[in-house]
């Protein structure tokens, strides 16, 4: 995942303060060495992070931190604000056209992911209710049109193609097209090079001159580190970039691209990919990112999360809440909610947006985790689902067999279930306490 390096060496710098009552001026330059340490280990920009060092240690070595009672929190806290001002400070939003259709232009160089991401972006605004419409601009790489169609597919929105024809003219009639036919948001997936060049340029030039795009945004493979800042200046001297987009940004350990791409170029980061699945795409919080990196958790985007694959009819949540509340829940309640949960993608990136569960290390949860509880419960009968105090031990063996699995196994998991019930209990009263009567979707 993203940052984890990064991560463990600030947590080991705020470390060195650990027990400290007031701080002096050397306490200050050990901590903020490791800190500049990290960043360049990370592979943040030398200017960025020379800056950055500069204007923490200045707020650092102020009296009000030095001689305060809980120092290193204090640091920690102007580290953390300095990293959200870095990354932008808040949540760049879209820009959408005052007429009725609104065209964002993706570009970048061939290989950062622009074709996926453009399906991506196109999948998050049609979850946000709007109609968008893929074009296929990229004439030139194999299968570049095949590609986008398939991934339009995937997330139930079309692509407008015109084979080998210009760029140029093809953007154009794919406007035309989305106010003729309703689409209020116009997605151009434009050719990428192996490398900068002129031809590259003047063809992004003129596609921007002829359909005016209220944002053009910049795809770049945050795996490329500093490259990627490089990039980013380029593009943005010729094409005056409205923002940009990080890909690949769960395979980074490092995360310079994300923490220098702003500083050096001064566009914001608008949406990052956090997975290879077209739904893994989320807009970019500064806020949010800096309590990643210092191993805080993320528990407004796991919220968020949740949310969103939790979503059911009021017909069902008012269903199991009502058993939960008679505590009449059912394996078959529990099958659904494992199934779920997977849905919110791989279970280690879910428990690093808890708060403190960064401190474990490097958390690895097998991708399949959850298919032998999933192969036990459907070896059941509709009667055990429901009712499993009548799993005898001829039952358990029958069900271990049938899912290819032991019998210790299905025990396990029987255990393993009626915890959840004693603790989604405990969490009734407790609720019932608090706030009277509460509406409880599930185990969450």
């Amino acid at each position: 995942m993203a940052f984890e390096g990064l991560t463990q060496r600030l947590q080991q710098a705020f470390s060195k303060l650990r027990g400290k009552g007031s701080l002096n001026e050397e306490d200050i330059k050990v901590v903020m060495r490791e800190v500049r340490m990290a960043l360049l280990e990370a592979d943040v920009n030398y200017k960025v992070v020379k800056d950055f060092i500069k204007t923490a240690t200045d707020r650092c070595m102020t009296p009000e931190v030095m001689k305060s009672l809980n120092s290193q929190s204090q640091v920690a806290g102007i580290v953390n604000d300095e990293l959200v001002s870095l990354m932008g400070g808040t949540n760049a939003r879209l820009i959408y056209s005052s007429s009725p259709v609104s065209v964002f232009m993706l570009c970048g160089l061939q290989g950062a992911g622009k074709t996926t991401m453009s399906a991506k972006l196109a999948n998050w605004l049609r979850k946000d209710g709007k109609k968008p419409l893929l074009v296929a601009c990229d004439i030139y790489r194999p299968a570049a049109i095949k590609q986008l169609q398939v991934v339009g597919g995937q997330v139930g929105v079309p692509v407008f193609e015109r084979g080998t024809q210009n760029p140029v003219l093809t953007a154009q009639e794919a406007v035309e097209y989305a106010r003729s036919h309703q689409h209020d948001v116009v997605i151009l997936d434009t050719a990428g090079r192996l490398h900068i060049d002129e031809q590259l340029m003047e063809e992004l030039q003129q596609i921007s001159e002829k359909v005016h795009p209220s944002e053009i945004l910049l795809t770049i493979d945050a795996m490329t580190g500093q490259d990627a800042v490089n990039v980013a200046e380029s593009f943005n001297s010729k094409l005056e970039i409205t923002g940009v987009i990080l890909t690949k940004l769960d395979g980074d350990t490092r995360g310079g691209a994300a923490l220098s791409v702003k500083a050096v170029t001064g566009k914001p980061i608008k949406f990052s990919g956090t997975g290879e699945k077209l739904s893994e795409i989320e807009p970019f919080y500064p806020d949010r990112m800096a309590s990643r990196i210092l191993g805080q958790g993320d528990l407004a985007t796991l919220v968020e999360k949740a949310q969103e694959t939790f979503a059911g009819s009021e017909e069902e949540l008012g269903d199991l809440a009502s058993r939960l509340t008679t505590m009449n829940i059912t394996l078959e309640d529990y099958l659904t909610q494992m199934q779920q949960i997977k849905k919110m993608g791989p279970l280690s990136g879910i428990l690093k947006m808890i708060p403190g569960m960064s401190q474990l290390g490097d958390i690895d949860i097998p991708e399949d985790s959850l298919k032998k509880p999933e192969a036990i419960i459907r070896s059941m009968t509709p009667q055990e689902r429901r009712h499993p105090e009548v799993l005898n031990a001829s039952r358990r063996k029958r069900i271990a067999q049938g899912s290819g699995t032991q019998v210790q196994d299905v025990n396990q998991l029987i255990r393993g279930f009626e915890e959840a019930k004693k603790q989604a209990k405990i969490m009734m009263n407790q609720a019932k306490g608090k706030r009277g009567k509460m509406r409880f979707p599930g185990f969450r």
